[in-house]
């Protein structure tokens, strides 16, 4: 495995990691399930607090509401492959940017 692929599975890992460990916090503290549904509340604090959560914790959401909704609304694979394809996108991007981030802190070496 070349050492950029392994940056980008670390990253991907590190993503999803990131995402769960992000959504079960909130489930804890508010005992309900975080989804998209957090930006309905309209123009409030609370709704722009949410947007850097949300962008962070998306990759679990989405892939959470599309394993479900597979099971409850037999979701055809092709949807549920976009759906994973698109959360693992998403999961790389936030997790290289959090990885950056702990690197320009002097966390990484």
């Amino acid at each position: 495995m070349t050492p950029e692929a392994f940056n980008t599975l670390f990253s991907i890992c590190i993503g999803f990691a990131l995402a769960g460990a992000l959504v079960n916090g909130y489930q804890a503290l508010a005992q309900r399930p975080a989804g998209f549904g957090l930006l309905q509340d309209g123009v409030a604090p609370k709704t722009f607090a949410a947007v850097p959560f949300l962008v962070f914790a998306a990759p679990f959401i989405i892939m959470r509401n599309t394993l479900r909704g597979m099971r409850v609304e037999s979701r055809r694979a092709e949807f549920v492959m976009m759906a994973t394809l698109i959360a693992g996108f998403w999961s790389m991007m936030s997790g290289t940017f959090f990885l950056m981030t702990l690197r320009a802190a002097g966390v990484l070496g």
